[in-house]
């Protein structure tokens, strides 16, 4: 299969699964899951990056399209959409662990004009998905992937040291993940 009918039947189980299709949303992320390894893995290596991270940023990144899904554009192709977000989440991994990322202007400018605000459908998938963790995990969450912010203003807000809320996020991401992975088969 080449890139363009790859990419087209992609968009179409994406579109099937924001209409409520879980069994196109299985065969998209079944499908996506080794792209995005593969996209992780070579931004991992671009930017010096252990590669036993590239993993973790799938795993977040899986989590964000399902979060953001209905912020992507019909119109425009989905392969460079999950690219900007495994680029994204790359990058606030490297920010919670205290190293500084220098991104091209147009790399945030392009990411910028595919960000839209969040539907009422959206938070009500946030909040059922978040609805499944206990505290402080759930806080945890909310604050760094949803919120954007750092490791350490959530370890001074939570009374908690960086490496114990990095280890919930983690361990919350996991349990996210497994959970939802389950619901699909």
């Amino acid at each position: 299969m080449n890139n363009l009918a790859r990419e087209e039947e992609w968009a179409l189980w994406m579109r099937s699964a924001i209409a409520g299709d879980t069994h196109a949303y299985h065969n998209l992320l079944t499908a996506i899951t080794p792209h995005l390894r593969v996209m992780a893995r070579k931004r991992c290596e671009q930017w010096g990056v252990p590669s036993s991270e590239a993993e973790d940023v799938v795993q977040e990144v899986l989590l964000a399209i399902h979060l953001k899904r209905g912020t992507w554009d019909f119109s425009r192709p989905l392969g460079p959409w999950m690219a900007a977000l495994v680029r994204n989440k790359l990058i606030d991994s490297l920010r919670r662990r205290g190293r500084r990322v220098n991104v091209p202007l147009e790399d945030v400018i392009s990411t910028l004009e595919s960000d839209a605000g969040l539907d009422v459908s959206d938070r009500m998938s946030i909040e059922q998905i978040l609805g499944r963790l206990g505290d402080p995990q759930r806080t945890i969450v909310q604050a760094i992937s949803i919120e954007g912010s750092s490791v350490r203003e959530t370890a001074a807000r939570l009374k908690m040291t960086e490496v114990a809320v990095r280890v919930a996020l983690h361990r919350a991401l996991k349990a996210l993940s497994a959970r939802y992975s389950g619901q699909l088969k």
